[in-house]
């Protein structure tokens, strides 16, 4: 049992830290209503002058589009404070295969981080079937891509997520997404962004510090924690998303902090 001292303790280490990785739906907003003790956190961190990244395994939106989201909330953040899996999911591809084509099923944020490093578009004969996150999804865009796959396409997606938070309730994710095609080809997927270490090395490298100098906050055991644990980093959870405290019970691994939220940090 954690007594108060103890936790005291350790919310007075996680605020020594020197950069911050945090996850975004679930943690810094639920659909376009941004949660409670955000505003105060995101000013800590700015006023503490800490190195910090919302990196997110949603694909759909730019780095400016989620600027511009957080506006629209009242949240003031430079661009350059993103990253997202179809930011990751660009950069492998055009380390893997540079000039390659690709099928998208994915959100216009895919789509532009994929062409901004050279990638065609090909639903004939592409050299990948990538999947990410797209209220824009049918049948028929499916079939293709499942044929594409059994033609040899290889398939590669941007994240795991399995749900996700909405304004609502939760809604289907990728790994959701990708499911159908992983059934029906046999073929398995390979997952870019969180828990893939890939995407938190490149988060780490972006802020500038080493991993016993950062901490991972995240709504998600599956993703965020495991990727922080894995990673060397502090893990919180918060359990301002998917996570509730009895549903963590059965995981062989657990975060060092479990919080309400991020504003637990600054308003303790």
């Amino acid at each position: 049992m954690l007594t108060e001292k103890h936790f005291q303790e350790q919310l007075e280490e996680l605020r020594a830290k020197k950069g911050f990785i945090s996850d975004m739906d679930g943690v810094i907003y639920h659909g376009n209503k941004i949660l409670p003790g955000v505003r105060e956190f995101v000013a800590w961190l700015y006023r503490e002058k800490k190195e910090f990244l919302f990196l997110t395994n949603a694909s759909e939106r730019t780095p400016l589009e989620l600027k511009q989201k957080l506006a629209r909330m009242g949240l003031d953040v430079d661009a350059n404070h993103f990253y997202t899996s179809a930011m990751a999911t660009a950069k492998f591809l055009a380390q893997q295969a540079p000039g390659c084509s690709v099928y998208v099923l994915g959100g216009a944020g895919l789509l532009n981080e994929l062409h901004d490093v050279g990638i065609t578009m090909n639903d004939v004969n592409p050299d990948y079937v990538v999947v990410g996150e797209t209220t824009a999804y049918n049948y028929m865009m499916l079939t293709k891509a499942m044929q594409l796959v059994e033609a040899g396409a290889k398939l590669i997606a941007t994240n795991s997520d399995i749900t996700g938070p909405g304004e609502f309730g939760k809604v289907p994710a990728c790994k959701a997404l990708v499911a159908p095609i992983e059934l029906t080809t046999g073929r398995t997927a390979y997952f870019v962004g969180k828990p893939n270490p890939l995407i938190m090395r490149t988060g780490l490298k972006l802020l500038g510090v080493h991993s016993a100098e950062a901490a991972m906050i995240g709504d998600n055991m599956d993703t965020d924690i495991i990727a922080g644990i894995e990673t060397g980093l502090t893990s919180v959870l918060v359990l301002s998303g998917v996570s509730t405290r009895e549903g963590i019970k059965n995981y062989a691994y657990q975060p060092d902090l479990i919080l309400n939220g991020v504003g637990d940090i600054v308003m303790q």
